[in-house]
């Protein structure tokens, strides 16, 4: 009995070594110097190239089936149309489809069902921002009757951010040297260096609009810039 006590002791014990092993805080580095914390970030500005926007066709009827008969006649309109236009299939999907009662509210009376609401919703993006308002008008004409947007992006942000990286390293590196120069010390090493937010920040800059200028003119779309951030968070050792 006393060896299996005892037995019991060694395996908790080793068992509670381990567990607290495991809670240890992680090592963090000793800085024998003057700790300098900086936040840095780099940014550069690009034209969006893709536009992406809200297309649909909202349907009433005395019947359910009827609205929903008429909606998927109108969109089918509307794909045809931006299939002709050549927009690929993977730069088009059903974001929202629904129907809905209406009713009338006659004074002093019960609700009176009066027919039916359905909506058919495609998001569309769109790849020549230049002919993308073209292609709106088109859309309307084939019996979209609600359009929202556009949500201008950069296609491939990857390549800025990691310009936007490089520059936050070098303005931080610079900036650590500043003040290292007006303290009469210099910079000895970088302790840590860690990225906010993970993705970046992209911030319009300029305005963005899909302006519906009538049937003469037509829709045009307006692209501006976006600015793409990336901030960093650095720690320096000046002695």
């Amino acid at each position: 009995m006393r060896n299996a006590v005892f037995a019991l002791l060694i395996i908790g014990g080793a068992m509670f070594s381990a567990g607290a092993a495991a809670q240890q805080p992680a090592v963090t580095q000793t800085i024998n110097g003057t700790r300098l914390d900086l936040d840095v970030t780099g940014e550069v500005v690009r034209v969006p190239d893709i536009a992406i926007i809200s297309a649909g066709v909202v349907s009433r009827s005395t019947t359910a089936s009827g609205a929903l008969q008429d909606s998927a006649a109108r969109m089918q309109r509307v794909l045809a149309a931006l299939k002709r236009a050549g927009v690929a299939d993977r730069d088009i999907q059903t974001s929202n489809i629904s129907l809905n009662p209406e009713y009338r509210y006659p004074q002093n009376a019960e609700q009176q069902l009066v027919g039916y609401t359905a909506s058919n919703t495609l998001t569309v993006r769109f790849r020549d921002i230049q002919t993308s308002g073209k292609i709106v008008d088109a859309l309307v004409g084939q019996g979209a009757n609600q359009i929202n947007g556009p949500n201008l992006i950069v296609d491939n942000p990857q390549a800025a951010l990691d310009e936007d990286r490089a520059q936050a390293v070098t303005k931080g590196r610079a900036r650590a040297d500043l003040y290292a120069r007006a303290l009469g010390m210099r910079v000895t090493r970088l302790v840590s260096v860690a990225e906010q937010g993970g993705d970046g920040v992209i911030l319009p800059m300029a305005r963005q609009a899909l302006v519906m200028t009538g049937s003469r003119t037509g829709t045009n779309i307006e692209s501006g810039e976006q600015k793409l951030q990336v901030t960093l968070s650095m720690t320096f050792e000046l002695q």
